[in-house]
């Protein structure tokens, strides 16, 4: 006797002759189908999207930078001449820069009665401060206003994702004008490495930072303190990690096995019960009849 392969068939066809169509069978089919479409395209979409997933670890990320971070700070001073207004650097590495110039401009504002900083500058990786004041100046003023907006302060690249949200640029908009002129401000900032890895590989290195302000106005035993702007800067030894990846092929496949079949099984179970349901209360309809 010959060896019949189809003996390994698990899909046995029934002959047409032997089913019977309903409308309800109908019914439960084209919305059984409509109800796939609409979870096929889901996870499609899903699928073509990509995602971002973040992680936490404890590392210097970019090595590479020469242990310096990059400095984006963009502040107005509207009562300060742009003569009199200049950016000071300090660290506990031991650096102490006054009036640094490199790669800033300074733009006269209210005709000439105030000044917008702008400033591009590096930082170590060590505690420290940057602050706005008059200390760089040829003649110091008798009261300096420090009444200002910051308009941006940001370290490191930039970051523009969509599905990220952090706090990159958390003193943009910071509104002093209404503090006392005379007064100093301290901004304590806890800075945070970022790192965001898109779907090739680059990475790019940026940095959040949390803030905190104070406004005072300070006294030594010679008279009273020349006001600044402080920024005093401490990293965090916890890095952010961004990575943007997309879903594998073999998850969305996994996916739509399992909407196709899952919806085909209990639309069939469902088209079952009723039939039978309908075919019941056919025989007790017959039976009453008799």
């Amino acid at each position: 006797m010959p060896f019949d392969f189809r003996r390994f068939d698990i899909y046995r066809k029934v002959p047409k002759d032997l089913t019977q169509p309903t409308y309800t069978g109908a019914i439960i089919s084209v919305c059984c189908c409509l109800f796939i479409l609409f979870l096929f395209l889901s996870e499609l979409t899903g699928f073509i999207a990509t995602e971002i997933v973040n992680e936490l670890y404890v590392d210097d990320p970019d090595k590479d930078s020469g242990g310096k971070i990059e400095v984006n700070l963009n502040i107005s001073l509207p009562n300060l001449h742009c003569e009199l207004v200049g950016l000071d650097i300090q660290d506990e590495m031991g650096r102490h820069e006054v009036g640094h110039i490199d790669n800033s401009m300074k733009i006269p504002l209210s005709n000439g009665d105030g000044c917008r900083f702008e400033g591009h500058f590096s930082i170590n990786k060590v505690p420290g401060n940057f602050h706005v004041s008059t200390h760089s100046a040829t003649a110091q003023p008798q009261n300096p206003d420090m009444t200002h907006i910051i308009h941006k302060l940001s370290f490191g690249d930039k970051l523009q994702v969509h599905n990220v949200h952090g706090a990159f640029n958390a003193l943009e908009g910071a509104d002093k004008l209404s503090s006392n002129p005379l007064a100093s401000h301290d901004y304590i900032l806890k800075i945070v490495p970022t790192v965001y890895e898109d779907m090739s590989g680059k990475q790019r290195y940026s940095y959040q930072y949390t803030v905190a302000n104070k406004e005072y106005v300070a006294y030594s035993h010679t008279g009273r303190i020349i006001p600044a702007i402080w920024f005093r800067y401490d990293l965090s030894p916890i890095t952010v990690k961004y990575t943007e990846r997309r879903q594998p092929l073999y998850r969305f496949i996994t996916s739509i096995c399992a909407i196709i079949g899952g919806t085909f099984t209990v639309a069939g179970i469902l088209d079952s019960c009723i039939f039978t349901a309908s075919e019941a209360w056919k025989k007790i309809q017959l039976g009453k009849m008799q």
